[in-house]
């Protein structure tokens, strides 16, 4: 059954925007959870609820008569105070769960992150049965992996349904943080590949990755597999990192990256800046960490067997029109 009242939490986000415009263009009526009002949602006929996500009367004004609850807020980064990450990651996802359950909300479909199952080696087609690291190279991925857990184990076919989903490297138009730090970083200097520059990575179009959350939700139910599971989200066919990194820069009008530097070496820098950063108390991100050279220098791609399997997920957008899409907003952007 379709639902009829969304609550996406971080609307007003990069993804949590194209959920909510894909939920419109279905017919929902959807409500906004952020920190703000955003002008966009009046156009688009939604309701904006203003609150912190660890607000729990808040939260539950918010969910009162809502019928499925996207949960996309997040700190993502790779450095900064534990307390930051585990406030907003890991209690705000807590408390998202306990308003639902007191609101008798039906469906709750959390937006988790592949880095929930990294702890610093290759991944190579890995699926879902990918075990939690023993130990995270820093708090994001950590305090994912906590709110995660929580979430599939609230999974209760006569209270909550629930379900994760892990896209990996969300990109497109509107992206306010990846995109316009590869370009800063580039053109001042300051990028260098790590590694060998032929590691194949993992990426997800922003409306493909906003689709498959709608699949999911859909396909939510007391006898499906869905409930209380976790899934890759992918374009379903990994890149070469470095390839990538290039065309996007050459999409912006910025030479591609030529300075290298070996991935054990960019290790062996980021254990001694995340050495030197805790010693000195600092919070602002360093330039290198060690989980920082593994993503840029080190393979991980899915499987999105499980995805196509238990909701119809596929790629609807290829790579090739997202960035031409991605090129024009860059463009217009600049203009």
């Amino acid at each position: 059954m379709t639902a009829v009242e969304a609550l996406v939490t971080g609307g007003g986000g990069f993804l949590g925007r194209y959920i909510v415009e894909a939920l419109v263009r279905r017919g929902v009526r959807v409500r906004i959870y952020g920190r703000r009002t955003y002008p966009f949602a009046k156009d688009l006929g939604a309701s904006c609820y203003v609150g912190d996500i660890t607000d729990l009367e808040r939260l539950g004004e918010a969910t009162r008569g809502v019928d499925v609850v996207y949960h996309t807020v997040a700190i993502a980064g790779i450095w900064g105070k534990w307390q930051d990450y585990y406030a907003t990651n890991t209690v705000g996802t807590q408390r998202v769960v306990e308003a639902c359950l007191a609101n008798g909300v039906n469906k709750l479909v959390f937006t988790s992150s592949p880095s929930v199952t990294f702890g610093g080696a290759a991944q190579e087609g890995v699926d879902e049965t990918e075990p939690y690291p023993k130990k995270f190279l820093c708090a994001y991925p950590q305090t994912k992996a906590m709110a995660e857990q929580y979430v599939l184990q609230a999974n209760d076919p006569s209270r909550l349904l629930t379900c994760a989903l892990r896209p990996h490297l969300i990109w497109g138009p509107r992206d306010g943080h990846l995109i316009p730090r590869l370009i800063e970083r580039a053109q001042s200097g300051q990028l260098r590949q790590v590694g060998s520059g032929r590691n194949l990575v993992d990426m997800v179009y922003v409306e493909n990755a906003a689709i498959a959350h709608l699949q999911a939700a859909d396909a939510l139910s007391e006898n499906s597999p869905v409930a209380g599971s976790a899934y890759f989200i992918s374009q379903g066919k990994p890149i070469n990192c470095w390839g990538w990194i290039n065309e996007i820069l050459e999409l912006a009008g910025v030479q591609p990256v030529s300075k290298k530097i070996g991935f054990r070496t960019a290790w062996t820098i980021g254990s001694l800046m995340e050495l030197a950063y805790r010693v000195l108390g600092k919070n602002d991100e360093p330039r290198m960490t060690r989980f920082l050279a593994a993503q840029l220098a080190l393979p991980h791609y899915f499987s999105i067997d499980r995805a196509q399997r238990d909701f119809g997920y596929a790629p609807e957008i290829s790579k090739e029109e997202g960035m031409e899409r991605l090129g024009q907003w860059i463009h217009r952007d600049k203009g």
